[in-house]
């Protein structure tokens, strides 16, 4: 499941500093900045995130801010707007790629009620200012995590890693933040999903909120599950679903494997 060929971001972006995104999205290595701080009001890169968007060329849909979490999500975060996240952060509640397959996350919606600091708390890091081994950024309908890597995934740190539903591993994409988001927008999504669509998805999604994901039986991590026209399908929370799929890593020993 992963994609064949690289898609490039565009060149218009000066800064994408993953490094400091990782950094100081765990506030392991930076000071606690104040939120005004963070908003560069003299090169944001929302206008370039928008540009991207609108030459996408897979369906992208902006869900609406609230300014009091955008705020909050931006302040937790500690990266500034002036990198493709914190324009995301702050501009809006997320992301839908592709009629929802994907859900970038942002400060949060009624649609997408998760903000990317609160969806990693608990998860990456119990307290805030704890390193974090890798940070979600976005997931999709199979129940599959998008995350930066911290450290505890590659020696990669700051690129881009998949957590398949398939094999229940982390796999490296060698994208950035930004490399990713121009994925989601002009990337070949259908490629990168190959044998894992069903015949009438679109219309099972319309009616998929952004706090649920499917469950399939045979489960899709199962030789029998491998066909996902035969499987049967049900929505679950996503919560749910990502603390399973942990447990059933724990268990096979995955983490210590992929640490090593």
């Amino acid at each position: 499941m992963m994609p064949t060929r690289k898609y490039l971001m565009s060149r218009n972006l000066v800064l994408f500093a993953l490094l400091l995104v990782v950094n100081s999205a765990t506030f392991a290595q930076t000071k606690v900045r104040p939120v005004e701080e963070l908003i560069n009001t003299t090169e944001p890169a929302w206008p370039v995130v928008l540009d991207w968007i609108k030459h996408a060329t897979n369906k992208v849909e902006i869900l609406q801010r609230d300014s009091v979490r955008a705020t909050d999500a931006l302040y937790f975060v500690q990266v500034t707007t002036h990198s493709p996240m914190g324009a995301i952060l702050y501009e809006t509640g997320g992301l839908l790629i592709d009629n929802g397959w994907i859900r970038v996350l942002g400060s949060g919606s009624p649609r997408l009620n998760r903000s990317m600091p609160d969806w990693n708390n608990g998860k990456t890091f119990r307290e805030y200012g704890e390193h974090t081994p890798f940070y979600l950024v976005a997931d999709d309908v199979l129940g599959g995590f998008f995350a930066i890597n911290g450290g505890g995934l590659g020696t990669d740190v700051g690129k881009m890693y998949y957590l398949s539903p398939d094999t229940l591993t982390w796999q490296a994409m060698n994208y950035t933040y930004s490399e990713f988001l121009n994925f989601c927008f002009t990337g070949r999504i259908d490629k990168f999903y190959e044998g894992f669509r069903w015949q009438g998805w679109e219309k099972d999604l319309a009616a998929l909120s952004g706090e649920s994901a499917y469950s399939f039986m045979p489960p899709l991590w199962t030789k029998e599950g491998r066909d996902i026209r035969k499987d049967s399908k049900k929505p679950v929370a996503v919560e749910d679903l990502y603390n399973l799929i942990f447990e059933i890593r724990k268990h096979r020993g995955l983490d210590k494997t992929e640490n090593k």
